[in-house]
């Protein structure tokens, strides 16, 4: 694999940070050294940065690799610091969320306010029998509600599992029994897409199922009917009515925070453990670092769901922490108008924004006119999270969002990573479009061959975590086995020198000659055509680059001749000609652009010109059912999808789509 994934695509572009950003910037160049002087003296200063009860006795206990243990002995409460700090400190009236309702409705939720809601729901679910220790589950519209469910959950030490709220009954009944849950959270619905979107019903059925839920915790949003059962309670006759009084308990730096489940594409999802003190340390530490955060002027918008790990990193724990003001959208990006982001924008003046590729590349489809109709001056710094993003949507988002002022930080991580591993600083580093540039301060991340050697610049191989770090994954619940085998086996231990245990994310990546790291998507995306490995990504890339093409995604297809044969699936950008002889001209003109781009190897046997991507409610593309299309299978699971009518459109259309001669 090293090898043949080096380098099908350079990229020369950079942008040095803005001289105002990087000398007033929180984080600067030093951070680097530090680090790597004294990693874990480094560590220690960022938990510093947080309120403890109890001081710890051990930075890492690495005694039982894998299994990692930080700040031994510390003892803190996360809502405390989340929140309770704030007040204390005289920030009370200060601004926690702006929380925009899709149909247009708002609230603003001072950090005081946010305090009163929190304990009144941290005595709510005491007095529903829930105790530290015991988990519950989650299933919510993106109201301020939930952020409020999880910090009353981590207020009382009681382990959290939040579900996102378009999952299925089953997908739900599955992780509350995984967890052995004894109440859910829920809303009657939440609004989207214009409409009132039912949550009870899902509850109900999963509830029926699962003997372990004691009850039903509901938040009146839409005000649809809902049935009633003897386990049913309004949250706003108990929580509106419980006591604003509650003391924070402090807990021990390891007692699990909460499980956020990952589905593998087949199989028993994989319940991610995440612990307290690590946790908080580097999703705080890296939200100040990452994003240069500046409490007292910025206002941050993070676009994820609660429901993933990014909404639980960066919209609750991380900014939080830091004292920031946030805006919190509960609705989709084109509702009413495809101008909605862009209003919110302009509307609180939001300084930092933080979404993904998906959405970027979709607001290119869309249009330049689009977001060009407000004012946007307000921002200083973009994020991007949850895929590589390619050059051509990196150089979009810093031309029509960022106006060409702006740094932008894509970040590299996952559900088990818990906070950001890789990603420029914004007041440092000088960044390349598409790439996540290096390991932060602290985090010791490689490219290495099937030997677990290290690549040279201009290599390519698998992405590997070689030191533990603080919001590292303690395990998958209830699976200790599972954990080992999935992430830790691939280099078992002894891989690389002496005993070193070497974490595998799955993800294939690249050095480039200046040794800035490229990701390449999942391994299990990469193709073998004629003996070549050929990362999906970079394909994608290279049609995206292409003038007419909105977004893009490619498969790997079973081929007698070269063993397996690129398949491209395209939506082209809404003013192209498809047309006739006009579709199969822009067929040739892309298959050769690859050709040209990244060299004749990879170009594609076929491309389908196609409407829209099946794609998971997160803005993930589901490439496994668009392999099924290519080879001509019957289709797998499509209850995940946004809208499972796409795959009907895409399967009519693969009879006509133009293959090579």
């Amino acid at each position: 694999m090293s090898e043949t994934l080096a380098n099908l695509s350079s990229e020369s572009r950079q942008f040095p940070p803005p001289e105002e950003l990087a000398a007033a910037a929180n984080v600067k160049a030093g951070a680097y050294e530090e680090a790597a002087a004294d990693r874990l003296a480094f560590w220690a200063t960022q938990a510093d940065r947080l309120t403890w009860a109890k001081k710890w006795d051990q930075v890492l206990d690495w005694s039982n690799p894998p299994f990692a243990k930080w700040f031994v002995g510390g003892e803190l409460n996360i809502a405390y610091n989340c929140v309770d700090r704030h007040v204390e400190a005289g920030r009370g009236d200060k601004v926690a969320i702006h929380w925009e309702g899709e149909p247009g409705d708002t609230r603003t939720i001072t950090y005081a306010e946010l305090l009163k809601l929190v304990s009144q729901a941290a005595n709510t679910l005491t007095e529903l029998g829930i105790a530290a220790g015991d988990r519950v589950a989650i299933y919510m519209p993106m109201i301020p509600e939930a952020a409020v469910a999880m910090l009353a959950c981590a207020r009382i030490g009681a382990t959290h599992s939040v579900v996102f709220g378009g999952f299925s009954v089953d997908a739900l009944s599955t992780r509350i029994k995984d967890a052995d849950a004894k109440l859910v959270i829920t809303a009657d619905g939440g609004y989207r897409r214009g409409k009132p979107s039912a949550l009870k019903p899902t509850v109900d059925e999963a509830v029926a199922k699962s003997p372990s839920i004691e009850n039903v915790l509901v938040v009146r949003r839409t005000g649809q009917d809902v049935e009633w059962t003897d386990k049913d309670k309004w949250w706003h006759e108990t929580v509106e009515q419980a006591s604003p009084e509650h003391q924070a308990q402090p807990f021990d730096a390891e007692h699990p925070l909460f499980i956020l489940y990952t589905s593998g594409t087949t199989g028993k999802p994989k319940g991610i453990l995440h612990t307290t003190g690590g946790y908080l340390t580097q999703v705080s530490y890296t939200h100040n670092a990452v994003f240069d955060l500046k409490p007292e002027t910025d206002v941050y918008w993070c676009t994820a769901d609660i429901g993933w790990v990014t909404g639980h990193s960066y919209i609750v724990y991380g900014p939080l922490s830091n004292g920031a003001t946030q805006v919190m959208y509960e609705g989709t990006p084109d509702t009413p108008g495809r101008d909605r982001f862009w209003q919110i924008v302009d509307k609180y003046k939001v300084s930092i924004l933080y979404t993904a590729p998906t959405l970027i590349r979709t607001m290119m489809k869309w249009g330049d006119d689009i977001p060009a109709g407000y004012d946007l001056s307000s921002l200083r710094v973009l994020g991007s999270v949850g895929e590589p993003i390619n050059p051509e949507a990196w150089m979009w988002y810093r031309e029509n969002i960022g106006r060409n002022r702006t740094p932008i930080v894509d970040t590299w991580w996952q559900t088990e990573t818990g906070g950001v591993m890789i990603s420029p600083l914004p007041g440092v580093t000088a960044t390349k479009p598409g790439s996540a540039m290096t390991p932060l301060p602290g985090i010791t991340a490689d490219v290495v061959d099937d030997q677990a050697e290290s690549v040279p610049n201009g290599g390519g191989g698998f992405l590997v975590l070689r030191d533990p770090w603080p919001s590292m994954l303690r395990t998958i619940w209830g699976d200790d086995k599972r954990f080992l085998d999935t992430y830790w086996s691939r280099f078992g231990a002894g891989a690389g020198s002496g005993d070193e245990w070497i974490y595998f994310a799955g993800d294939g990546a690249k050095k480039d000659e200046d040794g800035a790291l490229w990701l390449l998507g999942r391994v299990d995306d990469v193709m073998l055509v004629s003996g070549h490995n050929i990362s999906t990504t970079e394909v994608e890339s290279a049609l995206v680059s292409h003038p007419s093409v909105a977004e893009a995604a490619v498969v790997g297809a079973t081929d007698p001749t070269t063993g397996q044969a690129i398949v491209a699936f395209v939506i082209p950008r809404g003013s192209v000609d498809t047309e006739g002889d006009a579709g199969d001209q822009l067929n040739v003109e892309l298959r050769n652009h690859v050709s040209k781009t990244l060299g004749p190897i990879a170009k594609p046997r076929q491309i389908m010109l196609v409407p829209e991507l099946p794609k998971t409610r997160s803005g993930k593309i589901m490439r496994r059912l668009l392999k099924d299309v290519a080879e001509n299978r019957s289709l797998g699971d499509v209850t995940t999808l946004q809208d499972s009518a796409v795959m009907e459109l895409i399967s009519k259309g693969m009879q006509t789509g133009k293959s090579e001669d």
